[in-house]
């Protein structure tokens, strides 16, 4: 009989292995409530998402329930929802995009535009046939000659049949104020002559023979005028071919901050005028 009730106890008895099995399970449950009491619910996203669910399916819209406390229906997936426009307070500074306002307020000055006419209008048959070329900047004007037009190579006299050019140049800077800088500039490659230690003394040389023309009459007074030799730097293309190398070797003549008088006429002034 003893035996019988022992046999009924083991029978009813629940297994070991439960117990584990039911803490781990209260455990797990415990993990996911906690994960999502510390979740945020990004409805934004979970429109989007939505959306192209119900596009992907073919349905206009998708019901979503108990997202963010009620039902979410999306719009047309061919509309497009925009933010209400907010007024900005009139003491709030607005943004300006500084680059394109710095185009916008560049300013030639109008002794430059002055100048710049002058000259074209004196120089066109030049600047037409290559010899030269004129560019302004803001504050200057940049006449450029070009070295195949002015000089033989290796050498620092100018050419006969340029003289009355450059005595052209020197009628319409006669009208004209403003510091005048003469440089004279070659290519990257060594020279070789007897005359001429380096680029840098042949540079020099032909900037010094064109202030010589340029104040030979002194229409264009001496204490304005400044010559330098610059060598290969500044150069206007990488010297890496035989029509390169040509276009860097060059006199400029600038002629900065200008100011002219009205007793010589002028025409419109080209936008722009580039090598």
């Amino acid at each position: 009989m003893m035996g019988m009730r022992q046999a009924r106890r083991r029978g009813n008895q629940t297994p070991a292995w439960i117990v584990t099995f039911a803490d781990l399970a209260t455990l797990l449950l415990t993990f996911f409530i906690l994960l999502l009491s510390f979740a945020e619910m990004d409805v934004e996203k979970y429109r989007a998402m939505a959306n192209s669910m119900a596009m992907a399916f073919g349905s206009s819209q998708v019901v979503a329930q108990d997202v963010g406390g009620s039902p979410l229906t999306l719009v047309e997936s061919d509309s497009v929802s925009l933010p209400e426009p907010v007024d900005t307070p009139q003491d709030e500074p607005e943004f300006i995009d500084e680059r394109a306002a710095g185009k916008a307020l560049t300013k030639v000055e109008p002794g430059v535009v002055e100048l710049t006419s002058r000259l074209v209008t004196e120089l066109e048959a030049e600047v037409a046939s290559d010899r030269l070329t004129i560019n302004y900047e803001p504050d200057e004007v940049i006449i450029r000659f070009s070295e195949e037009a002015t000089f033989r190579s290796g050498e620092a006299a100018i050419k006969p049949d340029m003289i009355p050019i450059i005595n052209r140049v020197v009628r319409v800077l006669a009208g004209c104020m403003g510091d005048v800088v003469v440089a004279g500039y070659t290519d990257d490659r060594p020279i070789s002559s007897d005359r001429y230690r380096s680029n840098w003394d042949l540079s020099a040389a032909r900037a010094v023979s064109v202030v010589h023309q340029l104040v030979l009459n002194r229409q264009v007074p001496a204490e304005r005028v400044i010559a330098a030799g610059r060598a290969e730097t500044h150069a206007l293309v990488p010297n890496d071919s035989a029509e390169n190398r040509a276009r860097n070797r060059r006199v400029e003549i600038a002629i900065r901050n200008p100011e002219c008088d009205d007793s010589v006429p002028t025409g419109d002034l080209p936008v722009e005028i580039l090598p």
